[in-house]
């Protein structure tokens, strides 16, 4: 009876240990004929509640995006076309300045392929992506299609045929689904953002001064004040469609995401960021960007025709008249719409549009409140100038993404604030009048309006000045590089809070997060913690895990944690999703779970799972000398004290 009672006991612990592996992810294959040739390839995921799965096309320096790879695909089967995968989900992560773009409660991949090989019946396909809830877990899942009886199942990596491989491209077309309730606030925002556009293309010199000609000639040629109204509510329905119609052709043209997928290629973003400079120079007075005036011609003949139709062509009469000032707006507020994808360009279309046919509807319906606009002037010039130099501050974040894409290091952090300070300080100066630009009527005094809105810019540009010397800068946060990616992490002129800096380190170690010495070699820091007789906190982490940074930036930078970590323990940290390949003679296939380990990452998360019976990061263990646990290991710990307790506990285990 004791033996069968110690017996269940050992099953229970094992089934314990066997309970951290975490499987937040269900996956189901299938396969679907579409012609002699042709089949759909689907991958479905069933996704636990709070998780979240990460898209093909999360941004550069986000959580690591899903990827597929087709396996012995030379002269056997093509990939048609690009990957499609269902609706999506956005929110902007502070961790990594980048929005994320995800999936939660299920996910749906698919692929069309068309067979080459007649002979050849099967197809292996290697999935891997990120999953994260308060941990994150780096997946790699084996796929096998048989093109012949049309089944599809789950494999081991052994099974894959060792042959040339194909990833697919990076290029999402989206299924149509309903626009998720989590992609609403952005949606809001962007029209929010884009009625405020409108509004401030309205006070320029194209547009301004048309308010009074138009409400004349529809107070004058309408016969009765209800016919009036009427024609000035056509009038206004017309402006918003015209500019709706813009943002669908936009959409329609690139696809709903694919603006998005666009948004993070690095040549699309230097492309952005010149077409903002262009338009920038035109506001500054360099240039104007016209359209041909014999548009405007034909288009005011068959304004002269009257009627709805008449009233339609007024509106497009205007939406040409006004480009060059509305079309350095329009354009920078599409190219910022475009970085969300999906609808967005259309949303954006129809608050700039609502904005700017307001006012023309409004002040037809009466026409007393004419008399209660400001005179156009030089004010109105004063405007556009100030939108100049917004959007060339702008366009530097585009600049900057390019850069951080191929992390050249050519646009720093530094580089990137020195130029928003040095854009804002002339804003200031030409605000007080200090700065005249082509446009500009001759200045005696300037508003007690001009004077604020100058004082108020002054107040930002310093602002920014100490984010040189390491300030975080959380009014701009997502703006300009992250502090890591920068000449000096601690700023200009800055130096190491920490003492040991100084000291050399020891073989296989760095400077980790806030200048703590660790290993990414375990048996190097193993072999260092025997040296110096301290406990090891075993850290699994990664690169793309969020979690791991919001316990770096916000645990580990506490002064108590931060100094148990400098002085009490030996950190070592192993990056699960290191993609750097093993050499040849180290690679292998795991026993546990029998997934070929190919890279450094590899190798650890495959460590971790053997001997720990675990697979999410953040995970935390506190080993002695002999590789023995000294307490139960934690993951994501947000409470410092709760932290610093289970940091306390191994220590005092230690001591013993």
């Amino acid at each position: 009876m004791k033996k069968i009672l110690y017996l269940l006991l050992l099953i229970f612990a094992f089934a314990k240990v066997q309970a951290q592996i975490i499987n937040p992810v269900k996956w189901e294959a299938s396969i679907e004929k579409k012609s002699d040739s042709e089949y759909l390839l689907s991958f479905k995921g069933a996704i636990e509640s709070g998780w979240h799965v990460y898209s093909q096309f999360t941004p550069e320096d986000g959580p690591l995006p899903a990827e597929f790879l087709f396996h012995d695909n030379k002269n056997n089967y093509e990939l048609i076309g690009k990957a499609t995968e269902s609706k999506t989900k956005r929110a902007f992560n502070e961790i990594f300045g980048v929005d994320e773009i995800f999936f939660s409660d299920k996910v749906i991949f698919t692929q069309l392929i068309k067979q080459i090989n007649p002979e050849k019946e099967t197809i292996q396909v290697e999935l891997s992506y990120q999953v994260c809830k308060e941990n994150c877990i780096s997946e790699t899942k084996y796929f096998e299609f048989n093109l012949k009886t049309l089944e599809a199942k789950e494999i081991q990596a052994a099974a894959i045929v060792n042959e040339k491989t194909t990833k697919t491209d990076a290029t999402v077309t989206v299924e149509k689904k309903a626009e998720p309730k989590e992609s609403d606030s952005s949606l809001y925002m962007i029209f929010f953002i884009a009625f405020l556009s409108g509004f401030a293309a309205l006070l320029t010199p194209c547009v301004f001064p048309m308010i009074p000609m138009t409400v004349s000639f529809f107070t004058k040629q309408s016969k009765t004040k209800a016919k009036g109204i009427k024609n000035a509510i056509i009038y206004g329905v017309s402006i918003i469609l015209i500019y709706v119609f813009l943002g669908s052709v936009i959409t329609l043209i690139f696809g709903a995401d694919a603006l998005n997928a666009l948004s993070t290629n690095v040549w699309f973003n230097i492309i952005f960021f010149v077409l903002l400079v262009v338009f920038a120079l035109s506001f500054l007075g360099a240039f104007e960007i016209m359209l041909p005036n014999s548009w405007a011609n034909k288009v005011d003949r068959q304004a002269d025709k009257g009627g709805i139709l008449g009233i339609v062509f007024m509106a497009l009469a205007l939406a040409i008249v006004s480009f060059s000032c509305t079309g350095p707006i329009i354009g920078t507020l599409l190219v910022e719409a475009a970085s969300k994808g999906g609808i967005a360009p259309i949303v954006g279309m129809l608050g700039f549009s609502s904005a700017l046919a307001l006012p023309f509807m409004l002040f037809a319906m009466f026409p007393g409140w004419l008399n209660t606009l400001p005179k156009s002037g030089g004010w109105l010039n004063t405007v556009k100038v100030f939108l100049g130099f917004l959007e060339l501050a702008l366009a530097f974040k585009f600049l900057s993404n390019a850069d951080l894409v191929l992390q050249l290091h050519w646009f720093e952090r530094e580089i990137f604030l020195a130029i928003w300070i040095a854009i804002f300080g002339t804003l200031a100066f030409y605000l007080f009048g200090k700065i005249t630009l082509p446009h500009d009527s001759p200045i005696t005094s300037i508003s007690v309006g001009r004077l604020s809105m100058g004082l108020v810019v002054l107040v930002f540009t310093i602002y920014l000045i100490p984010g040189l010397w390491g300030a975080p800068l959380k009014l701009i946060s997502g703006f300009p590089p992250p502090m890591t990616y920068s000449e000096s992490p601690y700023g200009v002129g800055g130096t190491s809070k920490q003492t040991a800096s100084a000291i050399a380190l020891p073989d296989g170690a760095h400077k980790g997060p806030h200048d703590i010495m660790a290993f990414t070699d375990y048996e190097k820091g193993l072999a260092y913690a025997k040296s110096v007789n301290k406990p090891i906190l075993l850290d699994f982490t990664g690169f793309a895990c969020v979690n791991c940074r919001k316990m770096e930036d916000y645990v580990w930078s506490d002064p108590r944690i931060l100094s148990i970590l400098n002085n009490e323990v030996v950190l070592i940290s192993l990056y699960v999703d290191d993609k750097r390949e093993l050499p040849i003679e180290e690679q292998y296939t795991s026993k546990e779970t029998g997934k070929k380990i190919k890279s450094i990452g590899n190798k650890w998360s495959d460590f971790q799972i053997t001997r720990y019976k675990a697979n999410a990061q953040p995970y935390y263990i506190i080993l002695d000398t002999n590789e023995q646990s000294l307490n139960k290991p934690t993951g994501y710990t947000p409470n410092i004290t709760e932290y610093e307790q289970w940091l306390k506990s191994g220590i005092e285990g230690f001591k013993k």
